[in-house]
């Protein structure tokens, strides 16, 4: 890593993910009064710092804003629907692992196949 250079795991500034985005900061500010999902961490005197999973939600509101021609209501739709959808896929899985509610025991077994296939559906469902 060259000298200067965060490690890809390191919180971000506002103005650093201003620049990366190439928006200006009071749009990061007003896409977090406009998209719930987006809450930057906020330290002393309001500073935000942007976590790695803030920054790839940032990226993908811009995406969906500025490259594929989203409103702000068609973007605040599109997060809603993932996070059902994500909700139901996570759902599902604890329900195949334990149907009734208890942890298996020796004579019980998990069905991993299934937890994979709903591991990867999961996935692809943050993903879009």
């Amino acid at each position: 890593m060259a000298t200067g250079e965060k490690d890809p795991g390191a919180l971000k500034t506002i103005g650093e993910l201003s620049q990366e985005l190439g928006v200006a900061q009071h749009i990061l500010r007003y896409w977090e009064t406009r998209f719930s999902q987006l809450r930057p961490m906020q330290r002393a005197g309001n500073r935000r710092y942007y976590r790695p999973a803030d920054v790839e939600l940032a990226r993908r509101i811009h995406r969906l804003l500025d490259q594929e021609g989203y409103t702000v209501r068609g973007v605040q739709k599109v997060l809603r629907d993932k996070e059902a959808q994500a909700v139901e896929v996570a759902h599902a899985a604890r329900e195949t692992a334990h149907p009734t509610n208890e942890a298996p025991d020796e004579g019980q077994s998990v069905d991993v196949f299934r937890l994979i296939t709903l591991r990867d559906r999961l996935a692809a469902a943050l993903d879009t």
